[in-house]
């Protein structure tokens, strides 16, 4: 009788074995990343380009769900507060190195509440300016700045946006005074950039890259770490002369900080294999923006080098958005 009941508990634990595998094996069940910005933003559609690789490379769904708002906090704090079992991610951008110098009384700590998995892309902004200013230079633009400061005006997604920030790291490294004027996004900033009601701006590529080949804008610069495969003759603003000036709207993969290690880098060597596949770089290509591979110590690098330097430009220029 003890014989019968022992050899069934070691059936049951045998034949039970490869299910308990299976059930922990990962990813068992679809992955939900979550973008803090609205559909058709930088992090939304470097999210919805790589998603469908990234899905065949882990043989599972990948559910993109946008949770806009407060600058992508929102989102930040529904990860934080997710089950840290690789299931429910978050797309990290610029706005999350900028938020801490910014906001006050954030409810969670970026840094530690979140850890990196692998950096994704990055969406270089145009200097651009309305046909009407006599200034066909990044230097043509700095001497008439210098020459009338405090009157050119350059418009912006808002306070505290990076394109705000750029235009004040602008400021700061050319020694000018442009006239910040915040807008509630992008596109009504262009929009009046068009109207030339303000004189310049520093614009997302997918914003500007119809308007300066139409040539109702002009195109100056570009802000990203190399030209721009969609506008090869803008030189970046590094080659005229302004050291570090990057500032692209980039986008990293981020994880509840408990998700287990083998999680992470079994999602950070997926997102690699997708990035490296030709038809995920001509997608990318096409809109202008630009791969940027790396895994966990590399996006944690890159997140704490850009929370140091808009930290300073913050304090430079004394925005706040409490």
């Amino acid at each position: 009788m003890r014989c019968a009941a022992l050899l069934g508990l070691l059936v049951g634990v045998i034949v039970g074995a490869p299910d308990a595998a299976a059930q922990s094996a990962y990813p068992n069940r679809p992955i939900k990343i979550m973008v803090g910005f609205p559909p058709g933003t930088a992090a939304d559609v470097s999210t919805r380009l790589i998603g469908p690789k990234l899905g065949e490379v882990l043989n599972q769904s990948i559910v993109i769900e946008n949770k806009p708002g407060a600058s992508s906090n929102i989102a930040v704090e529904a990860v934080v507060h997710a089950p840290a079992d690789g299931y429910t991610l978050f797309m990290g951008t610029i706005s999350n190195t900028i938020n801490p110098a910014l906001l006050r009384d954030l409810p969670f700590d970026y840094t530690r509440d979140l850890t990196p998995v692998a950096l994704l892309s990055t969406m270089p902004n145009f200097l651009v300016v309305h046909p009407s200013v006599p200034a066909t230079s990044v230097a043509e633009l700095v001497a008439l700045a210098k020459a009338r400061p405090g009157e050119l005006t350059y418009g912006s997604a808002g306070t505290g946006t990076i394109l705000h920030l750029s235009g004040e790291l602008f400021n700061a490294m050319a020694g000018i005074k442009l006239l910040h004027v915040p807008y509630k996004g992008s596109s009504p900033a262009i929009a009046d950039l068009l109207g030339g009601q303000i004189a310049t701006m520093f614009a997302p590529v997918s914003t500007a890259l119809s308007h300066v080949k139409a040539g109702t804008v002009r195109g100056l610069a570009t802000t990203g770490g190399q030209r721009s495969a969609v506008a090869p003759e803008l030189a970046t603003m590094i080659e005229l002369g302004f050291a570090g000036f990057e500032t692209g709207v980039w986008c990293g993969l981020m994880a509840p900080t408990a998700t287990p290690r083998d999680v992470i880098d079994r999602l950070a060597a997926a997102v690699d294999r997708a990035q490296s596949a030709s038809e995920v770089k001509t997608l990318f290509a096409a809109q202008g923006i630009d791969l940027l591979p790396g895994g966990p110590d590399v996006l944690g690098r890159y997140i704490r080098t850009e929370t140091e330097k808009w930290g300073r430009v913050i304090e430079m220029s004394g925005a706040r958005n409490d």
